[in-house]
């Protein structure tokens, strides 16, 4: 930007004391209200910590170095800062504060950094997973609103690991997606296809976020479980995914991905359910009721709780498109 075209304010003396105001101060002309209070807020709680833990140089250049190297290993199958970001449970906070949920509604959960665009559509009743190690699993479930009417056409997107706790991105020449697929809700809100028992698996650690954990004395393992995603004009975007209850991980997910109402029991095919299916009577069952809310529902109870919570911290804020902005008028 040409420097004759802006007003910038005078800066000098900066100390410890005064820098925090003289970067808010500078940023202060920002036309878009929303990304002006952003920076603000982040630069005070960056400058804040340094002060707080006084900060050494070493430290400094340490977590520049660490973020370097989680951007060198990033691809388009391996997000390391989505990693990150799940390892130090920002995911699962900021999902939860932009994707609120009434009661009696599916809860959402990390996106995880496996996910692809790659999976094929299907229709109803498609075997999405080709791992002859993996045990048989039916999956058969239904999407309702909040007033228990079934909504068809809903897309979902699958994806869940092998049998040996990698997803498909992770195998070096790799013929295609496996394990996953995108499918749609038929007229009485259901889907269904046939799928392999979710296993635990670790998340990659070969990696900055790895040697992270180390440091830390955490393990790097996952629940069983097999995510959803689910899309559809006026609806509340939901991702999330459903948890084998008993696992020996799932008061310990690595990236904070449990919640207790997305834990489920898996149940066996009965005789009637194999026949109409086509899968073997006594293969495992996956069944689940997923809600989805919709965009106005959502909408609502974001604006009703961030009014709210701003307001416990003693702060002035009205709505800019939605989101708190500081009220100084």
């Amino acid at each position: 930007m040409d420097p004759s075209q802006v007003e910038v304010p005078p800066l000098k003396d900066l100390t410890i004391d005064n820098i925090t105001d003289n970067v808010k101060l500078i940023n202060s002309q920002c036309p878009n209200p929303r990304l002006k209070y952003l920076l603000e807020r982040i630069v005070q709680h960056l400058h804040d910590f340094a002060r707080e833990t006084r900060l050494s140089s070493d430290e400094w250049m340490t977590g520049l170095l660490f973020l370097t190297a989680v951007g060198q290993i990033c691809t388009d199958v391996r997000q390391e800062f989505i990693l990150l970001s799940d390892i130090l449970g920002l995911s699962l906070l900021v999902d939860s504060i932009d994707h609120p949920k009434p009661p009696a509604s599916t809860e959402g959960t990390v996106l995880g950094p496996f996910h692809s665009h790659e999976a094929e559509s299907a229709p109803n009743g498609s075997q999405i997973a080709h791992d002859p190690d993996g045990e048989p699993c039916l999956v058969l479930c239904t999407i309702k609103d909040t007033q228990n009417n079934p909504i068809e056409g809903v897309k979902i997107d699958i994806w869940e690991t092998d049998s040996k706790g990698f997803y498909d991105v992770q195998y070096a020449g790799r013929e295609g997606p496996d394990q996953r697929a995108v499918m749609h809700t038929d007229k009485e809100g259901l889907f269904w296809f046939k799928a392999i028992v979710p296993v635990p698996y670790p998340i990659p650690h070969d990696g900055p976020v790895g040697k992270l954990l180390v440091q830390l004395k955490r393990h790097c393992y996952r629940p069983s479980h097999m995510h959803f995603m689910f899309a559809k004009e006026g609806y509340d975007h939901l991702i999330t995914a459903l948890y084998l209850r008993g696992d020996p991980y799932e008061t310990s997910d690595a990236v904070f991905g449990v919640k207790e109402s997305l834990l489920i029991d898996l149940g066996t095919v009965n005789a009637e359910q194999a026949k109409q299916y086509g899968v073997k009577e006594g293969d495992k069952l996956m069944t689940y009721d997923f809600v989805l809310v919709t965009e106005e529902e959502s909408r609502k109870l974001r604006e009703k709780n961030a009014l709210e919570a701003t307001k416990k911290l003693g702060l002035k804020m009205k709505l800019w498109n939605g989101l708190p902005v500081p009220d100084v008028d």
